[in-house]
């Protein structure tokens, strides 16, 4: 079991994760804003973010990149997941330091398949 922290604006699709990840067995917690969300995750020290992109305020590119360049946090990897799904935006949210980049709607195999690989100790 893992503890996975879900930063989406999407009160639907944080049910659907929340959803699917519990049912995996997983430990979930979820913000829905960029801000707090990097807030949380510094404070809280989660195994796996995942991050949507399209976000009021600061996105989440911009939260990526503000974690993934903290020492307090660049250790935890994180899952991009997003409606865009072109390769620019790919690329661009990997150069961030994301670890993945899913396109919603989510496939629950993929993104299982997903965690299971970047915390093969923890799941």
């Amino acid at each position: 079991m893992a503890h996975i922290f879900i930063i989406d604006d999407s009160p639907t699709d944080v049910h659907v994760l929340v959803t699917l990840l519990e049912r995996a067995g997983h430990e979930v917690g979820s913000v829905s804003n960029a801000e707090e969300g990097i807030e949380r995750v510094r404070a809280d020290q989660p195994d796996l973010v995942i991050m949507d992109v399209v976000m009021p305020g600061m996105n989440g590119f911009q939260a990526t990149r503000t974690l993934t360049r903290d020492e307090a946090t660049k250790h935890v990897p994180i899952v991009m997941i997003t409606t865009k799904s072109m390769e620019t935006d790919r690329v661009w949210g990997m150069r961030q330091g994301a670890k993945a980049f899913i396109t919603k709607p989510v496939n629950e195999k993929e993104l299982l398949a997903c965690i299971n690989e970047l915390l093969p100790s923890k799941v």
